[in-house]
Order: structure tokens, then sequence, then C-alpha cells
């Protein structure tokens, strides 16, 4: 049986398959046949000069896996083996919710963009915790924490908070969502003293896991790219305030308009339109929080140049999302070649 690698004529007509379908289905359906295959696959060779140590982290190379791919962590080993140096699942809440009612994820092909209004559909906390028991991944595993749909925002720490002590054994990092289109009120979070709301519980709950656990799980704020530059100034300083380990820059856009005909849906836009703005958080950050201060890019990541465009502009690590459901695994490869390329 052949064994395609990452870049093969078999992975490109998969790939062309697989647009063909509705979006949802197509995500459905690619995860189970990566699932199927993924003995099959070949991760692209990095050399140690790649390798980097953040969070507290050791990292095999800058390039990871985005939120909302795997949700649940059904599909871990499989992303892994594509040879990602990082994974983040999720987002997971406390509970199991089915989300938003479909459909709720839109192609826009020709901005080479996705609208997704999927509103942290998942199968709840001890779920993912036990996926990720079960998973023999060992590049980082990242998790992505929200509330429940029915939450009051006044009651949102405690989900955080459920989610942390759920999850605490099997995660490298959490990254906090606070900034999801798609769960009204959520943005709301964002601001400095609800912000604090949030954090400060997940860290005193922190330290009692860190002490039962004999580990420390970086905490990770994930914010938007629809931030003021006042707004993202107040947001810095709050981060430094409160000890915040990193920060995840950007999640979807609402405040983008798509010109391809025929495609008008609400929801969060991410893929090539929000790659510029997306550059420029990343660079405010940066000015803001200084040198030291963990940074990951996402948003519009479609290329090898966007990628080593966020590394030069000063982010640690970089993940793909959109450009990876349009290019697939080729993309990665290209990105970690032209990585390589300088090393040499």
């Amino acid at each position: 049986m052949p064994h395609p690698d990452s870049g093969g004529v078999l992975a490109r007509a998969g790939l062309a398959l697989l647009q063909r379908l509705p979006p949802e289905a197509s995500h459905a359906l690619g995860l189970r046949a990566l699932q199927l295959t993924r003995h099959w696959w070949n991760s692209p060779a990095t050399s140690p000069a790649l390798e980097l140590r953040i969070l507290g982290q050791h990292f095999a190379h800058p390039v990871g896996l985005a939120a909302s791919f795997d949700k649940n962590g059904d599909y871990l080993d499989a992303l892994g083996a594509l040879g990602f140096s990082h994974v983040e699942i999720g987002t997971v809440t406390p509970r199991p919710q089915s989300g938003n009612p479909k459909p709720r994820l839109f192609r826009a092909r020709d901005s080479r963009a996705l609208i997704n209004r999927m509103g942290f559909n998942n199968k709840g906390a001890d779920h993912v915790a036990a996926q990720l028991r079960r998973a023999s991944y060992r590049g980082i595993r990242g998790v992505s924490i929200g509330k429940n749909a029915g939450t009051p925002l006044g009651r949102a720490a405690d989900d955080y908070v459920d989610c942390q002590r759920k999850l605490y054994a099997v995660a490298d990092y959490f990254a906090i969502n606070v900034s999801s289109p798609n769960t009204q009120g959520l943005r709301e979070l964002q601001a400095a003293d609800a912000l604090a709301g949030i954090v400060e519980p997940l860290r005193i709950e922190g330290r009692q896991l860190a002490a039962r656990h004999g580990r420390q799980v970086p905490l990770l704020v994930k914010i938007s790219p629809d931030l003021s530059s006042e707004e993202l100034s107040s947001l810095c300083r709050a981060l430094v305030h409160h000890c915040i380990d990193g920060v995840i820059a950007t999640n979807s856009s609402t405040d983008i308009e798509l010109p391809d005909p025929g495609v008008s849906q609400t929801g969060g836009v991410s893929g090539a339109p929000l790659a510029a703005r997306s550059l420029q958080v990343l660079t405010e950050l940066r000015r803001e929080l200084g040198a030291k201060f963990p940074i990951i890019s996402v948003g519009g990541v479609m290329s090898a140049a966007d990628a080593t465009a966020r590394l030069a502009a000063g982010a640690n690590l970089v993940q793909l999302y959109t450009g990876f459901v349009y290019r697939g695994a080729p993309l990665l490869a290209e990105i970690l070649q032209a990585l390589e390329w300088p090393k040499k």
C-alpha cells in the first residue's frame, strides 16, 4: 500500500474531495479519514535548530494547530502525526453542549476565509480529560477553556475553574477563551475588571492544583482582533498585573466584511482577510508587553511567508487553522521548510 507523505498526491486529492462537501460535514469526515490513515503519514523532519523553550515547555518547532479544529481531543494522535509541535484542543466547557443551530460554518472561497458561529459545541470537560489521558501524542497539549452558554457572565469564573480542575492533569497549558464572538456576551470578559474576575480564581485554584500534581500549567488569554488600540493597551496592563503567562492573538473577527458573492452570514471571520489585523495586533502586543512576554500568533496564516512574518514581528509560536483547512498538511511542511532554510 502506498505511503503518502504530507505533500503527496493522495493528500491533495483527498483535500479537493473534502472541499466539495458542506464545511462542517467535510471537517468531520476529514478528521475521521485522518484517524484511519494516521499510520501512513510521515511528519516533516525538523532539526534541533528549530526547537525552543517557552512557557516552561519544550516545543519541537514554532508551528502548532489552533483550537476549534479538534474540539474534544478525539483526534489528537492523528493530528499529532502530521508533525505539529503543539495542538490546542477545545474550546471545552464544563458540561457538554450542542452549540448553535446548523448550518454554522461557511466557506468564502474567493477570500480564502471561513465564517463560523459554532458556539462552543463540545462533549464537555470530562470527555476531553478521558481522551487526553488515552492519547499518546508527545507534543505540547494546549486546552482552550470557556463557559457554557447557559452560565451567566457573573458566574463565568466557576466554569473556567471547573474546566481547569478537570483538565489540569492532562494539559500543558490553558487558553482562557474570552474572545469568541459566538457565545453571547463572552467578549465582555476581556475588559480589565471582568478579566480579573476570571483570572484570579484560576490562579488561586492553579496554585492548589500545582501543589497536588507537582507541576504548573501556564495560563494564557486568547484575545479578539476587534479591540481598539486603547482597549488593547488596557488589556495588556491587566495581563501583566495579573501575572498571566502568555497571550494568544487572535480569535476570529466580526468587523471584517467579505466581498464574496453569495456569502452573507453572521459569525466570526477567519483566514486571509484576518491576516493584516492579526499581524497589527501582534505588533502592538509586542510593543506593549516587551520582548520576553510569550505570544502565540494565529489568524490568517495561509503561507510560509505569513508564518515567518509573524515570527519576525515577535511571535514566539504560530498556529494554523483556516490555512490548514484550505491547504492541508502541505502548508505545515512548507512553513517548516522555510524555517529550516535559514538555519542551514
